[in-house]
């Protein structure tokens, strides 16, 4: 196996775990799905919409969104946003995240 190959391995690895987190802070304010997915690529997380669409319904399933149609445009479109439960774990989750990011670069310095 080549380096190139090893690194896409856990590059891919990598931002899979952040994926949730970064789902999760983009829904501070409602969005559909596409826009999402423009969003988050936007700001340097390319999802695949095979990998949003199915982590959006699991995430509405634990309680942290909630969707609803809107069908006053000409498109009928499902807009998702957080509730109460997940702004919290979106707290707890981003207080980790900055905990494990210092982590990482003391570890890196050393």
């Amino acid at each position: 196996m080549g380096k190139d190959e090893l690194l896409a391995i856990h590059t891919q690895e990598l931002r899979r775990g952040t994926v949730t987190l970064a789902t999760l802070a983009s829904l501070e304010q409602p969005r559909y799905g596409y826009a999402l997915l423009e969003h988050l690529a936007a700001e340097g997380i390319a999802v695949e919409g095979n990998t949003l669409y199915p982590l959006l319904r699991r995430l509405e399933k634990q309680g942290l969104l909630t969707s609803e149609w809107n069908t006053d445009e000409s498109r009928p479109r499902k807009f998702y946003r957080l509730t109460s439960e997940g702004r919290s774990i979106l707290r707890s989750l981003t207080r980790e995240w900055h905990s494990l990011s210092h982590a990482i670069k003391t570890l890196s310095r050393g």
